[in-house]
């Protein structure tokens, strides 16, 4: 695997000359490059990436594109195909991002900002930049971090850098912090790291990858419920980081460990040495199920109110007043351990695999539902549809509250199942089944991010 972005020299396909027509349009001269990035569908492994555990996405087709020109002018200039994103122009030299108003050009500038930092760039090109979106925005496909690691890359390149592909990816998942979401990488290692025809075993602390050879007799199919959740405009996302933060150091007190500079419920497996299964059992003595107040909390680790919001709540978590700890660290546990046990059936490669990650995607969303909470009435709707349009198995995929279903299904019944759904779940419902053509498809493992040049 090369460890760097390729660059490659392309003919305009329809997307790109359209694109090349937009940027000449608005800044009166032609590109000198693009940069793409994926977005991606999680098939197991949710919200454990910033808990230290391996998760199981795959690069999707859908992915974000930019044309760029350079100049000396000190200034970035952005817009967008879409006219329902505003234009935008900032100082190359003083970026400011708004917390409390993720627009997608903050997104934008978290990537740029991000390289900038990194290699402590005095006097940053200017850049004019027009972006164009195929990843479904708020849908958990990853749209938001798609769009940082493209504008990360594109700095890159414009600045005349070069970064390693694991370089970018922890570069680009440190700075969208700046938009106030605490993730934990994935979406942006898979950016990077994805090779077409293969999903990704990613691994953190540090940073690898490993291919996943998905059954050949079977299609993952993604189907947006049509709720937009966009997880820096709340505080679901950032509550539960908190939640497995402060799990954390109570179980790591409970068990005399040194809790103070813990923050990862998987730092604690790693200290106890114990099995992921071991965890679940320590959870299940330790933690109750009844919710924390704040100060039980501060009792149970014996510092004072101030200490536990200066020092382990986030600024969008300040109000939050209980904190139901067993559940978020019962998931976690089981959720890691499903995705080792998915990642082994695959590689075993038998023939009943569909049905054994189909079972294992089933368990995925039923804890994402009930113990993380992080699922609504219309993700569990789509995924009793799936299941009963003949899926093999179907779960929230991304953070939840809204966005995306993935279904594993068997290529013979791939017809039926996306007619049933579409008569199920789409048409009954006016605004569904307008947006039904962008909401369901079929996808398989994409590439990852790469610069293009014309031919």
């Amino acid at each position: 695997m090369s460890v760097h972005i390729p660059k490659l020299q392309v003919p305009l396909n329809e997307r790109l000359l359209k694109l090349k027509e937009s940027f000449v349009q608005k800044f009166g001269k032609a590109p000198l490059f693009y940069a793409y990035a994926p977005g991606r569908v999680n098939l197991i492994g949710e919200h454990i990436d910033y808990c230290g555990y391996a998760v199981l996405p795959m690069a999707i087709e859908q992915n974000i594109l930019a044309a760029v020109s350079v100049d000396e002018s000190q200034t970035i200039q952005l817009a967008n195909t879409n006219p329902q994103y505003n234009d935008y122009i900032v100082s190359a030299g003083d970026i400011k991002i708004d917390r409390a108003n993720p627009q997608w050009h903050y997104y934008f500038l978290c990537g740029v900002k991000g390289i900038q930092e990194h290699f402590g760039l005095a006097a940053p090109a200017g850049m004019q930049c027009v972006v164009d979106g195929t990843v479904p925005a708020s849908s958990g496909l990853s749209s938001s971090s798609a769009l940082v690691c493209c504008a990360g890359l594109l700095t890159v390149e414009a600045n005349r850098k070069t970064l390693s592909k694991v370089e970018l990816a922890e570069t680009c998942a440190r700075s969208e912090r700046y938009i106030g979401t605490e993730g934990g990488g994935m979406d942006q290692s898979i950016s990077f790291l994805a090779e077409e025809g293969t999903a990704k075993l990613i691994e953190f602390n540090p940073l690898r990858s490993t291919d996943v050879k998905l059954p050949g007799d079977a299609v993952f199919v993604i189907a947006n419920c049509c709720v937009e959740m966009n997880k820096a405009a709340t505080s679901h996302f950032n509550i539960r980081v908190v939640e497995c933060r402060i799990a954390t150091k109570l179980l790591a007190k409970k068990k005399g460990l040194d809790w103070s500079r813990l923050m990862k419920l998987g730092e604690v497996q790693a200290e106890l040495e114990a099995s992921l299964e071991e965890m679940v059992q320590i959870v299940e003595e330790v933690l109750h199920p009844e919710p924390y107040s704040r100060e039980e909390v501060c009792q149970c680790l014996g510092i004072t109110l101030e200490c536990l919001c200066k020092d382990i709540l986030s600024p969008n978590t300040q109000h939050v007043t209980h904190f139901k700890l067993y559940q978020r660290a019962k998931h976690v546990y089981s959720e890691a351990a499903r995705v080792l046990r998915f990642k082994g059936v695959c590689d075993r490669a038998t023939g009943g695999a569909v049905r054994e990650l189909g079972e294992l995607m089933r368990e995925s969303h039923a804890s994402c539902r009930d113990l993380y909470e992080c699922s609504c009435p219309e993700l569990d709707q789509l995924v009793d549809t799936c299941l009963q349009s003949g899926a093999a198995g179907s779960r929230l995929t991304g953070a939840g509250w809204g966005g995306c279903v993935v279904s594993m299904v068997p290529i013979d019944k791939l017809d039926s199942f996306l007619l049933k759904v579409r008569e199920s779940y789409y048409q009954p419902d006016a605004r569904r089944s307008a947006l039904e053509k962008q909401s369901l498809f079929v996808t398989k493992p994409g590439g990852g991010a790469a610069i293009l040049f014309e031919a």
